[in-house]
């Protein structure tokens, strides 16, 4: 179990989901002290953050390590971080570009995906990230990371990149979740009709 556990790739996905916490206080640093190293220190922990969703799953392949664990905490690192960043931004406020409509739509469309692959993964199935979904992981980490840098940056402002990349986000969100969800009924619901 202690292999299970404490191998690099899953340390690394833990260190994803402790990272989440950090950066919203860093955040609300920001918002309750006009602090404006937050924005910077917590893009700085989201940019490392986000460079560990790759390694440890590059690293898990490569040693063959892939655990049970992993499969379960690696999706779930990714829906925390990016949740409740989205989640803050919204609470930092209108300068920030987030509107609360469209982090609503990604984190049910998060919940709504996650619940089918338990119920996949209760009756021995694995739902893979397909295409689309690995795109609006993309997207979503892109815009989140733009918004939270929202500073300018040598003179360019970076907020309508990041407006741009979360209503791309959006799109990708909800295309790629009725199509899980359309496939899952396939699999699922009509076969056992």
């Amino acid at each position: 179990m202690n292999k299970d556990i404490y191998n690099l790739p899953n340390c690394l996905t833990m260190a994803r989901i402790l990272a989440a916490p950090i950066i919203v206080f860093m955040l609300y640093l920001e918002m309750w002290y006009e602090f404006k190293f937050g924005s910077y220190f917590g893009f700085g922990l989201y940019f490392i953050a986000s460079i560990t969703d790759y390694f440890d799953g590059k690293i898990a392949r490569e040693q063959n390590i892939i655990t049970n664990l992993g499969k379960f905490l690696d999706p779930l690192a990714d829906k925390l971080l990016i949740g409740s960043l989205l989640i803050m931004l919204v609470r930092l406020g209108e300068g920030w570009c987030v509107p609360a409509w469209v982090v609503i739509i990604i984190i049910c469309r998060e919940l709504a995906v996650t619940g089918m692959r338990a119920i996949a993964a209760e009756k021995g199935q694995v739902v893979a990230a397909d295409k689309l979904g690995k795109a609006k992981t993309m997207a979503q980490s892109l815009a989140v990371g733009f918004l939270i840098f929202h500073y300018p940056f040598f003179g360019i402002d970076v907020r309508p990149i990041g407006q741009v990349l979360l209503y791309l986000a959006l799109i990708l969100t909800v295309v790629s979740g009725g199509n899980y969800l359309y496939d899952f009924y396939k699999t699922w619901i009509v076969s056992s009709e």
